[in-house]
């Protein structure tokens, strides 16, 4: 991959998330609008970050639509996964194996 090939990409101007289109190592410097951020960890691929900090509750906005809420509070550049935010739409007690059966 090119060196000034952007790291994190914005799916729609109103998502609060951002998408990892490589995988980050930790202490990897990014611009996320206009601040200058060290990764704390390692993000894979398809991984999302928070483009601000996001409050508990909050929705989680990517594709501009709301994919669940936030647990706590994520800070700009944080990690967003299942350790901190929870579907609105599929019990988290239903992913794995169990979802897939009717």
């Amino acid at each position: 991959m090119h060196p000034h090939t952007p790291a994190l990409l914005r799916i729609s101007p109103v998502d609060n998330v951002l998408v990892c289109v490589r995988t980050l190592e930790p202490g990897t410097m990014l611009d996320i609008d206009g601040h200058r951020i060290a990764l704390g960890v390692r993000v894979g691929l398809g991984h999302k970050l928070a483009a601000r900090d996001i409050a508990p509750g909050e929705k989680i906005i990517k594709y501009g639509v709301s994919i669940g809420s936030s647990t706590t509070t994520i800070q700009a550049g944080g990690h967003v996964h299942l350790h901190n935010m929870k579907s609105d739409y599929l019990p988290t007690h239903l992913r794995g194996k169990d979802a897939a059966q009717p």
